[in-house]
């Protein structure tokens, strides 16, 4: 099974380096030279990787000119689930294991729906929540009490007009 980890947006040059704008974590984990990423349907091999802006920059093994690869403009880009063995510090986890947890709010004990998506900020992670509306999240300790895995939860405690 495959994981989608971004979309190549464009491309960076003439040398066959594109942009990748990302939808995952731990990039710099996955986007290590000698990855293969899927593209299409097909397997391309990272010869290098940098960041620009708010991009993630990679290079492809056998890829020296951006015509070889123009019909990739716009596509996903995949990741094996294999590839998916990265050590995580306490209080990480991957995307995949966050979207569909039930989340609850501690100060009514109610439920206020499921996390749909997870959105990269920079300064923290935002769990994107659909209940009987969509909140906005942000993974700050002040905020996301517990994360229960096992169980299917997260326990919230919003600060003052987090939820209005």
């Amino acid at each position: 099974m495959s994981i989608k980890i971004g979309k190549l947006v464009n491309f960076h040059g003439v040398k066959g380096e594109v942009k990748i704008l990302s939808d995952s974590d731990f990039l710099k984990e996955r986007f290590v030279p000698g990855v293969n990423v899927s593209i299409k349907g097909q397997s391309y091999t990272i010869k290098s990787y940098r960041t620009h802006k708010n991009f993630h920059l990679l290079t492809f093994e056998g890829v020296s000119n951006m015509n070889d690869i123009l019909d990739l403009k716009g596509e996903d880009v995949f990741i094996d689930e294999g590839t998916d063995d990265l050590s995580l510090d306490e209080h990480e986890f991957h995307v995949k294991d966050i979207i569909g947890l039930t989340v609850i709010n501690l100060d009514d004990n109610k439920e206020l729906g499921k996390v749909t998506d997870v959105m990269f900020t920079g300064a923290n992670d935002v769990w994107v929540i659909e209940g009987d509306k969509e909140y906005l999240i942000p993974y700050i300790e002040q905020v996301v009490k517990t994360v229960d895995l096992h169980a299917g939860i997260v326990e919230i405690t919003p600060l003052e007009g987090l939820l209005d």
